[in-house]
């Protein structure tokens, strides 16, 4: 599992953590994490005879899968031939009206080839690296066949999963306004948020709920929330979520929903994890991938950059003050802070975004990373998937990723729907045979260079300059202070809720508070 991965370096970075390394793993000898020889969950052992009655095998032989990936079904059924505009599908005039207004004529690969198949009713199994356009291509479907139906109270018609409350968010942000258009409601379900008026939410009626497995289980069990009445199930980024340990809660949620529903499963990836879900819950599925398992992307430029230990910080600090925009991944949250404060002492504006914020931190980092307040995004994996920034040219792997997976994510943060844009990770000399060999299994062939501090190669390929050296204070900028009231604090409200019980309160933080745990380590 990936959530929280022991330092790999000594430099001032990262320090190293109590604990040796996972099950299933060793270290090689320059301290990386080795693969482990099979992953749990995806052993023959729970993927033979397969689970529950949905699945009916896919027919013949299945081809081969690529290096750490399952081997793709073979559906049964034709597909239906992709599309080459949005006007050529059969969808209500409402959601094409929605579609014109936001300057949408033209679908990306994975919209035309699944989207026919998906309103159509089949399910679909879809990978397409991110930014490739995934959301849109289940979104759509999915709001065009709950059309015209409406929710009773607590019981939601469709279910986006997802791993992350930042994905969730983006989920919600992408599909309101096609909702809108079609007269359905949206309930947003995420650990960090307050629990009580998610459950208003779904007590008012939302047909469509988007949600982090751990809170809508909560919700499920406080009774506010019931999936027997879900006839379209999404699972986004279900990788991660096997990534996360979030497998068990998953399949406990489709087996409550509707066994003849529609399911989608969507992912940059497919590794074996996720087999048993294509096995036990899509039934003939219509298979699309956009790009080869190693999410190549023509517009993205890869760079290692070989950094001796004692000049890795003053590297690090050059290429943040460069002009314009820079995501910077490090593995724990005490580095994130550290840099963090390293570079607003330099004169760099920099936030810190990890699962130790709370979602209103985390959320108001990223507008202000999104509006340019802030230049420097300083992140754990919590932002590898699930944010997209427009014109982000440039992402910094401070410490190298532990898997190609995780390198893949965090660089699909540049070069998004057809962007240029560059990776550059900074690897020191007792990394370089491991991340030799990351590379290989992403499919990448990188461009090297050997770097310093204030050469003019590390300028060319970055932008790196000298900060100002004059420390600066990130203040809220004009448009959160004229907001009235700012956010609320966790959990708690204007006002008493009606008819609220005595002691309430102090159970719903009682509910929330494993979620909140869990959610902290995304």
């Amino acid at each position: 599992m990936n959530r929280d991965r022991t330092a790999r370096t000594n430099d001032r970075f990262s320090r190293t953590r109590a604990g040796g390394p996972s099950a299933g793993s060793s270290r090689t000898a320059n301290g990386f994490r080795s693969a482990p020889s099979s992953r749990q969950g995806g052993s023959s052992q729970g993927r033979s005879g397969g689970g529950s009655g949905r699945s009916g095998g896919y027919g013949g032989r299945r081809p081969a899968g690529l290096k750490g990936e399952f081997a793709l079904p073979v559906t049964i059924t034709p597909a239906l031939p992709a599309v080459e505009a949005f006007g050529d599908l059969e969808m209500p005039a409402p959601l094409m009206a929605a579609l014109v207004a936001e300057g949408m004529s033209v679908p990306f690969p994975i919209q035309a080839a699944t989207l026919p198949n998906s309103l159509a009713g089949r399910d679909v199994l879809g990978r397409g690296r991110t930014g490739s356009g995934k959301t849109l291509a289940f979104g759509l479907a999915l709001l065009a066949r709950t059309e015209g139906r409406r929710a009773d109270a607590r019981r939601p018609l469709a279910l986006v999963l997802v791993p992350t409350r930042e994905l969730a968010q983006q989920v919600t942000d992408a599909l309101t306004p096609y909702a809108r258009s079609l007269k359905l409601r949206i309930a947003t379900v995420v650990g960090g948020m307050s629990i009580g008026r998610q459950a208003s939410a779904l007590r008012g009626g939302a047909e469509v709920v988007v949600a982090t497995p751990g809170r809508l289980k909560d919700l499920i069990e406080r009774g506010d929330c019931r999936l027997d009445r879900v006839t379209i199930t999404v699972l986004d980024e279900a990788d991660q979520m096997a990534d996360m340990g979030f497998m068990p809660q998953v399949t406990e949620l489709l087996d409550q929903v509707s066994p003849d529903g529609q399911r989608m499963l969507f992912s940059a990836t497919l590794d074996r994890n996720v087999d048993l879900l294509v096995r036990r819950y899509l039934n003939d599925p219509v298979v699309h991938s956009v790009d080869p398992a190693a999410g190549a992307v023509t517009t993205m430029e890869h760079h290692v950059l070989y950094v001796q230990g004692a000049d890795k910080y003053a590297t690090t600090t050059e290429i943040a003050a460069r002009e314009g925009r820079v995501i910077m991944f490090l593995d724990t949250k005490h580095a994130v802070d550290k840099l963090t404060d390293h570079l607003l002492s330099s004169g760099v504006r920099a936030a810190a975004l990890h699962g130790g914020k709370s979602q209103p931190q985390r959320t108001r980092t990223l507008d202000r990373f999104k509006t340019g307040h802030v230049t420097v995004l300083v992140a754990t994996n919590v932002a590898a998937r699930g944010i997209h920034v427009d014109n982000l040219d440039l992402v910094v792997n401070v410490d190298p990723p532990s898997d190609h997976k995780d390198y893949l994510h965090r660089g699909g943060r540049t070069a998004r729907a057809g962007e240029s844009g560059s990776v550059v990770t900074l690897v020191l000399p007792n990394q370089r045979r491991e991340m030799t060999r990351l590379m290989a299994d992403a499919g990448i062939t990188p461009q090297i260079a050997q770097v310093r501090s204030g050469e003019a190669e590390l300028s060319r390929i970055t932008g790196a300059q000298t900060p100002s050296g004059v420390p600066v204070t990130i203040t809220s900028p004009p448009s959160e202070r004229s907001r009235s009231g700012g956010f609320a604090g966790r959990g708690r409200r204007s006002r008493p809720a009606q008819g609220r019980r005595p002691g309430a309160p102090a159970a719903e933080a009682r509910t929330a508070a494993p979620q909140r745990r869990t959610d902290r380590a995304a």
